[in-house]
């Protein structure tokens, strides 16, 4: 015999074996935006003036560009990991998998944005 309730057997479902998967996933999403924003917040606090040249000359390093990629990636993943669990948890209907391509949409736009942002400011910023 199997495990699960005897409604589970009958009907065939059982577990979809990724909720390990999703739940590691977002602790680990977790702990890089941590040390990511972190990052953040204190390299804007170590800058000498908080003006648009010192900015974009601070943002023109890689050591300040790559890391702010990692942690728009980091964060946007995140949300999407989190938002997927409440709209499979809360959607029962064909709604959910249009919520769950437009949340997927929206996740891959906005980091694409962000990161289209950062670049353009980065290659830009070593140039003025």
């Amino acid at each position: 015999m199997g495990t699960g309730t005897s409604i589970g057997r009958v009907r065939g479902l059982g577990a979809a074996k990724h909720g390990s998967q999703h739940w590691w996933r977002q602790r680990l999403t977790a702990g890089s935006n941590l040390l990511l924003v972190t990052w953040l917040v204190v390299s804007l606090f170590r800058l000498p003036l908080w003006d648009y040249r010192a900015l974009t000359l601070w943002l023109s390093s890689p050591w300040a560009s790559v890391p702010l990629i990692l942690a728009v990636i980091s964060v946007f993943y995140h949300l999407r990991l989190g938002l997927q669990v409440v709209i499979e948890d809360y959607q029962h209907d064909f709604s959910r998998v249009v919520a769950l391509v437009l949340l997927n949409f929206y996740a891959i736009g906005g980091a694409a944005l962000a990161i289209f942002a950062i670049l353009k400011v980065a290659f830009q910023g070593a140039v003025a």
